[in-house]
């Protein structure tokens, strides 16, 4: 009742009654709804107006990504309610793939939270890849082959192992468009710096191409592929 009382001079000062004699009694009386009345707008408008101004207080249309922000942990600080992250989610598939994934400085729309909260996405993340693991019977002492078809997976390391699935997929005799060879991808000049025949290139067994591998490994470690192949 105190907004209202607030708003009836300001309803009193907007059209004059077209009669006076209306607005003198209006005086006399002093009732609101002959106020309201007299100035052309209902209770029940005047109600409405003030419940919408109270309803819907200020609140971030915009958030900018901070170091250690989840989706959850922004949806606590703009709505008090960490499970409403999928609303933020939804509202920003333009520029979220996956929603366990944001980074520092993206800016996200803050739309009004829903009355219902949608269903949270079937995959948060992207598949993990799962290293290419050596055979349970496999040894480091015991002779490696290739099948019929050149595939090979008898790599004795975890490091070994992924070099081969990045740059060859287990296919000992498969040669690139650039001239890489083998299940580790050498080039010829590399393939002979490190030890392997200029006469094999091309047709080495996995044994030979196991042996330049090590001595690359040996010599210049790691380097060889790792900024290459993420392994």
């Amino acid at each position: 009742m105190a907004a209202v009382v607030c708003l009836a001079p300001q309803a009193q000062a907007d059209p004059a009654p077209a009669n006076a004699a209306q607005a003198a009694a209006a005086t006399r009386t002093g009732t609101m709804s002959d106020a309201l009345s007299q100035a052309g707008i209902s209770p029940a408008e005047l109600f409405a107006a003030v419940r919408k101004t109270s309803a819907n207080p200020s609140r971030p249309v915009r958030y900018t990504v901070r170091s250690g922000d989840s989706l959850s942990a922004i949806a606590g600080k703009v709505y008090h309610k960490q499970n409403a992250w999928t609303v933020l989610y939804r509202a920003n598939r333009g520029t979220i793939h996956w929603a366990n994934m944001i980074s520092e400085g993206q800016v996200l729309k803050v739309p009004a939270l829903p009355a219902k909260i949608p269903a949270a996405p079937s995959q948060l993340g992207p598949a993990p890849v799962a290293p290419v693991a050596a055979p349970a019977s496999a040894s480091a002492s015991a002779p490696t082959q290739a099948t019929a078809s050149g595939s090979y997976s008898g790599a004795s390391g975890s490091y070994q192992a992924c070099v081969i699935a990045r740059e060859s997929g287990g296919n000992s005799q498969v040669m690139n468009s650039s001239g890489h060879y083998g299940l580790y991808q050498f080039s010829a000049s590399t393939w002979q710096a490190y030890g392997g025949s200029a006469s094999d290139f091309g047709n080495a067994s996995v044994s030979e191409q196991n042996r330049v591998f090590n001595n690359a490994m040996a010599r210049g470690g790691q380097s060889n592929w790792s900024p290459y192949d993420g392994c």
